[in-house]
């Protein structure tokens, strides 16, 4: 059995994987199980109320899991897969643990092809979330991972050394507002004056 299919098994267990984006490591787990976010807050020592993203292979898989209006299904099209977070309406499926009781939920299409196949093969969205413990240096490397992230992984995808560095932007397309200035930032802002 290959590493990757390892990882989904994994995520399909309730387990939480180490994997790599084009920013940097992220710590994934299935998005939509209550427990299995709750351990990705635990494990990260990461405040409750500060709400996960998740990742998903495509912009039509996104759709299962958000409402999205023309505009963000525009901008998704123009961005992802890349470095960047969305913010949509959740549906009904996304649980609370995870958008920290918001009706938005970031989304994230890694531009990086392990992370795709993880997402492709795990069959439900994974949670996006630097793999460090909160307020600690991000991983772009795996001798990088924090003790606790590596110990708490029942996976780690060896995926050489991230290109980014820099974390995603996140955006709330709707409002044309940036809440993290990360990647593209530069590019994002000019788009949403323009569109």
């Amino acid at each position: 059995m290959s590493e990757l299919d390892r990882a989904a098994d994994a995520i399909e267990s309730g387990d939480l994987v180490v994997y790599p984006t084009e920013t940097v490591y992220g710590l994934g787990g299935a998005a939509l199980e209550s427990e299995t976010v709750e351990r990705v807050f635990e494990v990260k020592g990461r405040d409750r109320t500060k709400p996960l993203s998740f990742a998903v292979p495509s912009v039509p898989s996104a759709l299962q899991y958000v409402r999205a209006t023309d505009r963000e299904r525009r901008f998704m099209a123009t961005f992802l897969p890349g470095p960047v977070t969305v913010l949509c309406r959740r549906r009904a499926a996304v649980p609370d643990e995870l958008t920290a009781g918001r009706e938005r939920v970031g989304v994230r299409i890694p531009d990086n092809d392990l992370a795709l196949a993880l997402c492709e093969r795990a069959g439900t969205p994974i949670t996006a979330t630097s793999a460090n413990v909160s307020g600690r240096e991000s991983a772009r490397r795996l001798d990088d991972l924090d003790p606790e992230i590596r110990e708490a992984a029942a996976v780690v995808l060896d995926g050489g050394r991230t290109d980014g560095g820099t974390e995603s932007t996140v955006v709330d397309v709707s409002s044309g507002t940036i809440h993290r200035h990360g990647a593209q930032a530069d590019e994002i802002e000019a788009w949403l004056e323009q569109h």
